[in-house]
């Protein structure tokens, strides 16, 4: 059934914020946008909800569309609404968060990008629209649910290593913690089961009860 309304609706957009711990220090994936607004500028990957979509499954689209890149787990970041958040009209953006550990896989630009890369997360440029602040929040959103969850593995699919999931905590936590005494209080850590598979001399981790890839 069809519906009209009297007052003017905003839109609906979703934008990712997905982030890599590597050995090189942490990366996260932006695009160049091809259009205007802020053609030639750094951006997030995102875009609008179409009115059958859910939101994660907006937001998988979008950055599938946009870089190549599929993700595991995400955890959404919050809802930005600052009126005048987008040139083209009043827009409400919900964002989320994606965690890679390791050599995250290559951005292939496609849709409204002209390039999409990993760059370092410690030097960000210039980004289009509210993204810094997105970014910020997304930061702060993750160091949060380290201390809540006691580490970042329950936003890791694939199977990882202690040092690697060490890594996303040295990279990402709230504060800094010696790795040694790290590694030592994830491997009591109860909610991680070794997968009996190895990478190189390390032993590999799941989360308990994590679906399988």
């Amino acid at each position: 059934m069809a519906f009209t309304y009297d007052y003017p609706r905003p839109a609906v957009t979703v934008d990712v914020v997905a982030l890599a711990a590597t050995q090189a220090g942490p990366r996260i994936l932006l695009i160049e946008r091809a259009h205007e607004p802020f053609a030639g500028c750094q951006a997030l990957p995102g875009g609008f909800v179409d009115p059958d979509e859910d939101l994660p499954t907006a937001a998988r689209r979008e950055l599938a569309e946009e870089t190549g890149v599929e993700v595991g787990p995400l955890l959404e970041v919050g809802a930005f609404g600052a009126v005048h958040r987008d040139p083209r009209g009043r827009s409400i953006g919900v964002a989320y968060l994606a965690v890679f550990v390791g050599e995250p896989p290559a951005g292939r630009a496609g849709d409204d990008a002209r390039s999409a890369r990993w760059r370092s997360a410690q030097r960000l440029p210039k980004l289009a629209f509210d993204h810094r602040d997105i970014v910020r929040a997304a930061r702060t959103r993750l160091a949060e649910r380290i201390v809540l969850d006691g580490s970042a593995a329950a936003l890791l699919s694939a199977p990882f290593t202690l040092a690697e999931l060490a890594l996303v905590q040295e990279q990402f936590g709230a504060a800094p913690t010696g790795r040694a005494a790290l590694r030592a209080r994830l491997r009591r850590d109860p909610r991680l089961h070794a997968t009996g598979e190895r990478r190189g001399r390390e032993d590999l981790y799941r989360l308990a009860g994590a679906a399988r890839r």
